[in-house]
Parts: structure tokens; sequence; C-alpha cells
């Protein structure tokens, strides 16, 4: 059989050594598989994976070394570094595992007690001085789908990323602080290169809140402390996080792309609604024939903000709309009330409901039928009835889903109910779970990107290429 002889420097004799064993791998099998009357392959491929990761560790063990200057002096954007220590070992992490590389300290000239840094870690761009950006992604991306515990699970099946549970909290969180250091860049940077679809008609701006757990420190009691009482005691609270969402729409209504947003209950909301009307200003001014339309629940402050920066002097026509679900479930509790049959009780609902969607001044006739169903009824003021009453007569100018339908437009929130559900729900609730206000928002927002389809691009705007200028002095 032919050979191929493959010319390798000396210096790389680790590297050919790791590739033979690949070789080696296929080639035996080559000759043997004829033979076997069965075939284990699932554990081929765990010994050809890791053949490969071998290899790759190898390749990354020669790229890193070649990135260390063993220099007396350099200069390191114009200041001048002294040499301190040669020779010294570090692991760096890689998506395969750890591989030791020789590295130079230096320090700023001049300064004794300085902190060292090495050109390794500065060219290669490594996160927290040892994960190189690629594995410290994949880390964080894992720590954004679920929980540390999880993400080591993963890893373990999968057969990449083979690092602890703290490791990945600790990698997850120092990518996730820079997404949160650089997040209005960062999402600048992606709304201008996010591609509109041709097809997209509208678009609409949606904002709500929902509650997750928060960790806070509980107040001292006054005198000496009880023995074995916690040094710092803590209490579990439930805040409203904030979510946000802007949508491209089809012709006829239908999503089409969401992007999804979140912040910390700490935050008053403005940051968000900011960020969602520049996202959405971003996108119209590219492409003007996109309608645009406001949803949001009830709520004075989701309405008050989505109207304080989604404006018309900005915006232009702007269709404000109150979630269309949110007020047929007013309808729906409120005739609970007053129709015991469940039948009759659906039919009365599906007769409404045509109404809001067909008549432009059903929310006067609804409330005016609701104003007759309560007449005489001595009932509290937390009744389900007085509420819908309440609730139409503030909410009624918002109801506006005639026209929003023959413009084709959504008059649903689910896009930004999905997201309290997907965003916070799903990762930020798990029992037992409780969020400072720090690792909480690193953990949101690379979720967002997460769910925004958009991780990859935002990751590497997170961990952008090195820019130091490093050379002998």
């Amino acid at each position: 059989m032919p050979e191929i002889m493959l010319k390798i420097p000396s210096h790389l004799k680790a590297l050919a050594e790791s590739m033979k064993v690949v070789v080696d791998e296929v080639t035996s099998f080559e000759r043997d598989a004829p033979c076997q009357r069965t075939v284990n392959y699932r554990a081929r491929e765990r010994a050809l994976a890791d053949a490969a990761a071998e290899v790759e560790r190898q390749a990354h063990a020669a790229s890193l070394a070649a990135l260390d200057m063993n220099r007396a002096r350099i200069r390191i954007d114009g200041v001048v570094h002294v040499r301190v220590l040669s020779g010294s070992v570090a692991e760096y992490k890689t998506r395969v595992g750890p591989v030791p590389v020789a590295r130079t300290l230096f320090r700023a000239e001049g300064d004794r007690n300085g902190p060292t840094v090495n050109t390794v870690t500065l060219r290669a761009g490594a996160v927290e001085d040892e994960w190189l950006p690629e594995a410290a992604a994949a880390m964080a991306y894992r720590l954004a789908r679920g929980t540390s515990r999880e993400a080591e699970q993963a890893a373990e099946v999968e057969r990449t990323l083979p690092y602890s549970r703290s490791s990945f909290e600790k990698v997850g969180h120092a990518v996730g602080a820079e997404m949160v250091r650089e997040r209005a860049d960062i999402e600048e940077a992606l709304i201008a290169e996010m591609e509109i679809p041709c097809e997209a008609a509208s678009i609409s701006v949606a904002l709500d809140r929902t509650s997750m757990p928060m960790e806070e420190p509980l107040p001292r009691r006054v005198g000496r402390p009880r023995k074995g009482s916690p040094k710092n005691p803590i209490e579990v609270v439930h805040r409203m996080a904030w979510t946000g969402t802007v949508t491209l729409h089809d012709a006829e209504g239908e999503a089409l792309h969401t992007l999804r947003y979140g912040r910390m209950p700490h935050e008053d909301g403005h940051s968000l609604a900011e960020a969602l009307a520049s996202d959405a200003l971003a996108l119209l001014r590219r492409c003007p024939r996109l309608k645009v339309v406001t949803l949001g629940d009830g709520a004075e402050q989701i309405q008050g903000l989505l109207a304080e920066h989604v404006d018309e002097e900005t915006f232009g026509t702007v269709r404000r709309l109150l979630d269309f679900w949110h007020a047929l479930e007013k309808l729906g509790e409120a005739l609970t009330v007053v129709i015991g049959d469940p039948r009759e009780r659906e039919r009365r609902l599906a007769r409404l409901r045509g109404q809001l969607r067909a008549r432009r001044n059903a929310p006067r006739m609804i409330l005016a039928e609701l104003r007759s169903l309560a007449r005489g009824r001595a009932s509290p003021k937390d009744c389900p009835l007085r509420a819908a009453i309440t609730y139409f007569e503030n909410q009624g100018h918002l109801m506006g889903y005639p026209d929003a339908l023959r413009e084709k437009l959504p008059i649903g929130s689910g896009n930004v109910e999905a997201t309290c559900k997907s965003l916070i729900g799903l990762r930020m609730k798990r029992p037992g779970a409780r969020w400072k206000t720090d690792t909480g928002a690193e953990v949101i927002t690379m979720r967002a990107h997460l769910l925004s389809e958009r991780w990859a691009r935002a990751s590497d705007l997170a961990l952008p290429t090195p820019r130091f200028e490093i050379r002998a002095a």
C-alpha cells in the first residue's frame, strides 16, 4: 500500500506522536474490521475522540508556546516591562482539557510590587488568565442553558470541557460579567448586523415583569447573637424582574424572529425600555416600511414606559395595544361571578371576544354590559366583576383590536409572556434557587443572547481579539 511521508519539525515531536496514534487507530481498525462478527462502534468513537483530543492538546501546546516572548525587556502598549521569571509553567484550559505551557513573567519597570503579566495570556485573550476564549465561551453557554451541575454532567457525557462544576461557575460568570459590562455596545453591534427578513411588515415592542428569588441580607437582631446562628444571615424574597421583546412580524402578523431582553429587579425598567426602543428604532430606520406596535398588560408602569420610550415624535405612527388575552382573561373571571353554567359562560365569552375583534366601540359596549351585570349586586372590592369594570374603564383606549387586525398587526403579547417563562422561569426559578444582583444579571444577559439566537456573535463581541501592541524594548 502506498504511503504518504509527512515532514514535521523536530520540536513538534509530541504533536507528531499524537497524530501517529490516530493513524494507527484507523489502520488497525481497517485491518481487523472485515474479520469481526460484531463491532462496538461506540467504543470506537470514544477511542478516536480521545486520540483526536490529544492531537488538539498538543497543537495548542505548541501554538501557545509560540506566543511567549522570553526577552529581558518588552514594551506592552508603550509601557516598558522587565522579565522577572522565565519558564513558569501554567495550565491553559482548552475545550479538550488542560495544556501545560512554559511562559515568561514580566512586571512594569520600576513597579517592584506590581502585578505580573505574560504575553501568552495577553496575546491569546485568555479569560481569568488561563481559559482560552473558545473554551470560556462554551462553558458560559452551558451555564446560560442550565446549572453548573448540569453543565458538568453534560461535559462528561459529551466528552468535552472536562472541568469541575466550580470551574463552570467561575468561567461562565466571568464571561457574563464581560457581557454585562459591554452590554450597550454589544447590543448596538448586534442590531446593526441583524438581517431584516424581506417579508417583515411590522415590528412589535413588548414589556413585562415576572418574579424571581433574590438573596438579600437579613437585618441582625439587637443584642448578642445566639450560639450557632449564621454570621451573615440572609433571606430569600421574590422581586419583580423585567423582560422585553422586539419582534419582527410578517404581513399576516405572524412572528418571524424575536429578540429577547432581561433586567434584574433592582433596575427601574427605564434601561430596558430604552434598549428596546433603541433596537426597534435601528430596525425601523433601516426598513421604514415597518409598522410599529407596542404590547403589554394593563400595568400602568408597563404602558407608561412603552409610551415614554416608543414615542410618536421619534417613531411616527405607533399602534398601542393592551394584550388581547389579558382582556379576555378579565372578562372570563368576571363572567364566573354571574353565570354558573359553564356552557353559557363560554358562549357569552365567545360573543364578547368576537365583539372586541370586530367592533371599534366594543370596549364601551362591554363596559356597559358589565356595569349592568353588577347593578344591584353587593360585591366586595376584590370581586372579579368589579375588577373587570375598572380594567375596561382604565384600559379601553388600548383595545383598538379591529384596526390592528385590519392592518395585520399582532394583538397578543405572547412573545414577551414566553420570554418570562424561558428567560426567567426555566433558568432563574429552579427549586431552591436564589440569586444575587451581579450573578443574576450575568446569567440573564447571557441567556437573553442565547434565546435570541445570537450567542456566537455576542460571545465574540464580549471576548474580542486582543489589541495589545507587544514588541521587544
